[in-house]
């Protein structure tokens, strides 16, 4: 079976390590990422403004691909483009003059009216395949990994596309326990990292990343599950910042969640790409007989 599948550029170029675990554990779990052919980027961010309906083109028009293809789901793994293909996607379903206005604008052959799903991988991980059938397939339960689930803004808000309950999520949470992990629980796991306000403030990037790691921290967290590569890239330079003020912070491994997928499913770290993340998760995962050389060493010796 396969599903189209929405890369987004920052998945080509800084986060490998989120896509080609991913790519690589759906074959495994007899599901094929399709990529949509001459996909384009999704904007980024959902435009606020009214009067901006040129902003939307670039979403839709990738929606439209997926149309043509024949397909009805549009799968994505990164948090931002999940919510400007989500929005994009609500708009031309309800507001008729502008999706009329886009529909003439963009030259693909066919109209729009929001025929396709948009999801993101947890989505068809927990409603397709389920947690039970997951668990089922795990070679490698990453056991005695405690790991705080972090959502940020974009799986979440706005509420009419969330992907989870938005005051209580937990699809995070049960992914891990499915892998074998033990999640841990902590307030500030749906504050926002400062997002592209860091661009116009890189000064205040450690103050945004502060109050998250600290939470996860003091709640006993081991490390940090992401979902979104501005989140990774927002809260690694916040520690390296936290880090160089000398305030004691102590550095804690962020992780992208399709790794931990690849790493239960035996797919190995040449899977995963750990050499690309922050705060450097091989040791911890060592420290936790995680990283299947490190078992066997420790089998042949015993």
């Amino acid at each position: 079976m396969s599903l189209a599948y929405y890369p987004g550029c920052t998945l080509k170029t800084r986060a490998r390590n989120l896509e080609e675990p991913a790519v690589a554990s759906m074959e495994a779990l007899g599901l094929k990422l399709d990529e949509v052919p001459r996909w384009n980027c999704c904007g980024a961010v959902y435009s606020l403004a009214d009067d901006d309906l040129i902003h939307q083109v670039a979403p839709v028009r990738n929606l439209i691909r997926v149309k043509k293809q024949g397909k009805s789901e549009l799968v994505t793994l990164c948090a931002f483009c999940l919510n400007t293909l989500k929005r994009a996607n609500l708009l031309m379903k309800q507001d008729v003059a502008k999706r009329d206005t886009l529909n003439d604008f963009i030259d693909e052959g066919i109209d729009y009216g929001g025929e396709v799903k948009v999801l993101h991988l947890l989505e068809v991980l927990r409603d397709r395949i389920g947690w039970e059938a997951l668990s089922r397939k795990v070679k490698l339960p990453l056991h005695g990994l405690r790991a705080a689930p972090y959502y940020g803004c974009t799986l979440l808000r706005p509420r009419e596309i969330a992907i989870d309950n938005v005051e209580n999520p937990t699809v995070l949470g049960d992914f891990l326990r499915a892998l074998g992990a033990g999640p841990v629980d902590f307030p500030e796991s749906t504050r926002c990292c400062g997002s592209y306000q860091v661009v116009s403030s890189p000064g205040d990037i450690a103050e945004y990343a502060r109050p998250i790691l600290n939470s996860a921290l003091s709640h006993g967290a081991e490390a940090l599950v992401l979902t979104c590569p501005l989140c990774d890239y927002n809260l690694g330079r916040g520690q390296k910042e936290l880090i160089k003020k000398g305030s004691g912070f102590k550095e804690m491994p962020l992780i992208y969640f399709t790794q931990l997928l690849a790493l239960a499913l035996g797919l190995g770290p040449q899977a995963c790409h750990f050499e690309l993340n922050h705060g450097g998760p091989e040791s911890l995962l060592k420290e936790k007989n995680l990283l299947p050389q490190t078992r066997s060493v420790q089998l042949i010796e015993g």
